[in-house]
């Protein structure tokens, strides 16, 4: 498997995860740098910084000497980072709202073109990245710093792998997800788009928690 250059780090913590949640990878099983990278056909710089941030998510642990291995990780603990962002996102949507003009609804009806047209050609990785991009515009047009700071620590692209993966649904359902959100941005509606985007992150906590991680 050879991976693009230009995503190494994202695409190798993409394909580390899954294998964590859909049992490829066992607790307690080595990750091994090297070998991932001889697999990946990459060098070992791009898996060693996606191994530091799976540590730093929690996915995985590692000593001196000893190397990775990953962490038994329960749904509770993988949970805790979505009542976070739903406030996050509820707020941004506050704030952003009223600030929407054009330009930006523009660039969220690509992003959410092309989180659409990478769901119907079954690209995970694409939906990720634009499914982030779209998020990100829309916290960028509240003009909050801190709220820009806080949400960027949260590893959102990561996350919604962990949310495409456990919430059983297919990737064009969760490209449609966002359809409430561009609609309420293009009503200006602060309070509604603050509804919306809280219920947007609490429907995958909730099929999180719903879901058996055993």
């Amino acid at each position: 498997m050879t991976l693009s250059r230009s995503v190494l780090r994202e695409q190798v913590k993409e394909i580390v995860i899954q294998r964590i949640l859909d049992g490829t990878y066992r607790p307690g099983q080595r990750v091994v740098e090297l070998a991932l990278a001889q697999e990946f056909g990459v060098s070992q710089a791009p898996v060693r910084e996606a191994l530091r941030d799976l540590e730093a998510m929690r996915f995985i642990e590692s000593a001196p000497y000893k190397g990775s291995w990953v962490r038994e990780v329960s749904r509770e603990e993988l949970a805790e980072s979505y009542p976070v962002r739903a406030v996050l996102e509820e707020l941004a949507g506050q704030l952003a709202a009223p600030q929407v003009d054009n330009s930006t609804l523009r660039q969220l009806e690509a992003e959410f073109q092309n989180m659409m047209d990478a769901a119907r050609s079954q690209d995970q990785h694409g939906v990720l990245v634009h499914d982030a991009r779209f998020h990100e515009i829309i916290i960028e047009t509240a003009g909050n710093r801190v709220l820009l700071d806080s949400w960027s620590g949260l590893r959102i692209e990561a996350y919604t792998l962990v949310s495409v993966i456990k919430s059983h649904h297919d990737l064009l359902a969760i490209a449609n997800t966002h359809l409430p959100i561009l609609d309420a941005l293009r009503q200006r509606d602060g309070d509604l788009a603050g509804k919306v985007m809280r219920q947007h992150i609490d429907h995958f906590l909730a099929e999180l928690l719903g879901d058996d991680l055993s």
